[in-house]
């Protein structure tokens, strides 16, 4: 599985001959003006929650790509309205696809489309790439979340969670210390931050969030845009 971050909470991954993009803002986003988003050709997009920041190339890349979008029902009816194909989903229901088995889990956070449509329940996933132990990966990808003692349960369903994508940057989400909590309660020593640095109030001091989780003797992951990790 390799995971190219794009910027803010967008992430491409490529894995079982599929590419999967993750709430692509991209266009709109100063600090990604290397990413070319014509370049990108997913098979499904998944999306987290309604705001803009979160889906706002979702319509465009869709189209182009014939990708399919993975969300909450709301925000995939409110895209299928749009003549966008969907796979509407909700909290703690899980649906194979040819990638994979996601499941859509919870997020404390809030969401609406960005012409005010109720976006339904704000949320995350958790992502198994193959029905096989033997070779299986289990990827968490929280969305824009609070701490909360529901991730407590993550690991009770998957064989263990090899890598969680969290967002750090605080103010409209949790920060890095409690990120170190939310790793530890899904019990993974590998994280991806997402959700800093994109405006001023999110920007974060990258050496004092990679020592916080380095107390805990978990791995923070802080890309460059356009670079990627293999897992």
């Amino acid at each position: 599985m390799k995971f190219k971050y794009l910027g803010h909470s967008s992430f491409q991954i490529l894995y079982n001959s599929c590419e999967l993009l993750i709430d692509p803002f991209i266009t709109a986003n100063p600090l990604a003006t290397d990413i070319d988003v014509n370049s990108l050709s997913p098979d499904f997009i998944l999306l987290t929650h309604g705001h803009q920041d979160h889906i706002l190339d979702a319509e465009n890349i869709a189209r182009r790509s014939g990708a399919t979008i993975i969300s909450n029902f709301e925000i995939v009816t409110w895209f299928e309205n749009l003549d966008i194909k969907g796979h509407g989903m909700n909290h703690g229901g899980k649906f194979k696809f040819d990638f994979g088995w996601p499941k859509y889990v919870n997020a404390v956070h809030s969401s609406v489309l960005p012409d005010g449509t109720y976006g339904g329940n704000p949320g995350g996933f958790v992502l198994w790439n193959s029905d096989s132990s033997k070779d299986q990966k289990c990827v968490y990808i929280a969305g824009d979340t609070a701490l909360n003692l529901d991730m407590k349960l993550i690991p009770k369903t998957c064989p263990g969670v090899d890598l969680a994508i969290l967002p750090i940057g605080d103010n409209f989400t949790m920060g890095y210390e409690d990120a170190v909590l939310a790793a530890q309660f899904v019990k993974t020593t590998h994280v991806l931050g997402c959700h800093y640095d994109t405006f001023p109030v999110i920007r974060i001091d990258h050496d004092l969030a990679k020592e916080c989780f380095e107390k805990e003797n978990i791995t923070l992951h802080l890309l460059d845009i356009g670079d990627s990790i293999n897992l």
